[in-house]
């Protein structure tokens, strides 16, 4: 090593007006132009140099890789020297510290410049100001990605508070939503609401939801549906400042649920998602999920309760904490997908469905069948809303104990179901008759298909046909779907399942998550 000069901080220097380089320098600054690969490129070309811009680590993350002295680069990262140039053999060399804005040595960065020719006033003092862009350039990117690491822990922190819901942890959902939205959660109920929206301006329209409601809101990004924003809102003017949002926007579309109580956030979440699907064939591309007659509000409400707490009584003898898992678990599986279910909560698939598994041996059933899986949903959903299940094991049941059958026979009911899927009679395709036999196929088309001596695209396409006739989404599984199979029930066109809660015995087995 021939020489080395320690040099003090980059002070503005006086700019050369005979030459275009300050001009060139200041156009990366511009707000299409600000990378630092350009401007270490830019360096490069204009001092007919090779540069390097490395961290204090010493990746590279600009320009070429130069050796360079260890001791003096040490030196440099510890911030005992600010600069340095210095003439070894054929080449001359000048390092810069460019330190990071809270002064942390190892989180700085070296610029350093290498040509063979001796450093002129002119290439010296580019090289100077070139540092100070850089300095501007690397500040700016860490407070970028340091606002970008703010926003998605805060995001995940949304998504954990609405997973503790889901399986109606409030308590701890309360505790982790104080520390950051104080008051959110502190009233016992809420509705929940989604918005859909492409998956492209999903994040705009998330943000407008925020904005919209004042931080009187949880606002997350759905993680099972990419063009989702889920809001969960105890205030009663929530709904008009999203339709302010959806009016007049054409693909954005806002479904709605009940009041619920804060521990059936997934109850209101699946009410949410079927008010969604009124909503696509709404004029205002809004809906919520009390806009319509529902079956179980056309039974009588105590033998609909005493018949759910039988069906569900072989899971009261489960801790409680472990039965609500399972039946949170179970509620959302039926309702969608045991993917999405899983992305919802957290968990993985697997364990989606080993609780759902679980579930079914306890109350001896098959899922697998449609028409048990819409009679297990409507079990499930009368316990979420009037909770018949008493921790210490003691259920009132009144005596006979009504089933499934005479439930479905109330004449209020089945003038609901006979109006329901009357609609369908108008449509000269015999809708009707097409789906009556995809449901007893447990929604295969092509056994339905096979059944009517049909093709099954045809099956899919009179089903697709019905959505909109009945206002409900029917391709895709959930509540829409299973009100349908009970209004075939209910008009003795399909045959009710054997689920009474018979079945007692089970052994129990832990929860794996």
């Amino acid at each position: 090593m021939a020489g080395r000069a320690d040099e003090g901080p980059h002070a503005p220097q006086p700019h050369d007006n005979e030459s275009a380089w300050a001009e060139q320098l200041l156009d990366q600054l511009r707000p299409g132009g600000r990378d630092p690969r350009r401007v270490v490129a830019w360096l490069g070309r204009t001092v007919r140099a090779a540069v390097c811009l490395q961290d204090a680590h010493g990746a590279l993350l600009a320009g070429d890789r130069v050796p360079l002295d260890a001791d003096l680069l040490a030196d440099l990262v510890s911030g005992r020297i600010s600069a340095a140039a210095l003439q070894d053999r054929e080449r001359h060399l000048r390092m810069v510290r460019l330190p990071h804005p809270e002064q942390d040595p190892a989180a700085g960065a070296v610029l350093a410049v290498v040509r063979p020719e001796p450093f002129d006033r002119r290439a010296a003092e580019i090289v100077h100001h070139t540092a100070g862009v850089l300095e501007l350039l690397l500040r700016e990117r860490r407070l970028t990605q340091s606002g970008r690491r703010l926003q998605r822990a805060t995001a995940d922190l949304r998504l954990a508070i609405l997973q503790l819901l889901m399986v109606e942890e409030t308590v701890s959902a309360r505790r982790v939503a104080a520390g950051l939205w104080p008051g959110l959660l502190e009233e016992d109920t809420a509705r929940v609401y989604v918005v859909e929206g492409s998956p492209a301006e999903r994040d705009a329209l998330a943000h407008a939801c925020a904005d919209a409601l004042g931080g009187q809101a949880l606002v997350v990004r759905c993680p099972a549906m990419d063009g989702h924003v889920i809001v969960v809102s105890p205030i009663p003017a929530a709904r008009e400042k999203l339709r302010s949002l959806v009016d007049g926007r054409p693909g954005i579309f806002l479904g709605g649920s009940l009041r619920q109580r804060l521990a059936h956030t997934a109850t209101a979440y699946g009410q949410a998602i079927s008010a969604l699907a009124v909503a696509r064939f709404r004029p205002d591309q809004s809906a919520v999920y009390a806009e319509r007659t529902h079956p179980a509000r056309l039974m009588d409400p105590d033998a609909l309760r005493a018949w759910s707490a039988g069906v569900l009584r072989p899971l009261d003898t489960l801790p409680h904490h472990i039965r609500a898992e399972l039946l949170a678990t179970t509620r959302l599986g039926l309702e969608f997908t045991a993917v999405s279910a899983a992305k919802v909560l957290g968990v993985s698939r697997n364990t989606v469905r080993a609780r759902m598994d679980r579930v079914e041996a306890l109350l001896a059933t098959d899922f697998s069948d449609l028409v048990t899986r819409a009679a297990a949903h409507l079990a499930l959903n009368t316990e979420a809303v009037q909770e018949p299940y008493d921790p210490d094991g003691t259920v009132p049941h009144p005596s006979p104990r009504a089933g499934l059958g005479d439930l479905l026979a109330l004449p209020a009911l089945r003038v609901w179901a006979n109006d329901l899927l009357g609609r369908l009679d108008t449509d000269g395709r015999d809708l009707r008759r097409t789906l009556r036999a995809w449901i007893a196929a447990d929604s295969n088309a092509e056994r339905a298909a096979r059944d009517l001596g049909v093709h099954a695209q045809t099956v899919r396409e009179h089903v697709r046909a019905a959505e909109p006739v009945l206002e409900r989404q029917l391709l895709a599984s959930g509540s829409d779907l299973y009100e349908v199979v009970l209004a075939h029930l209910a008009t003795g066109s399909l045959a009710v399942p054997a689920l009474d809660g018979a079945n007692r015995g089970q052994p129990d087995s832990p929860v794996h998550g």
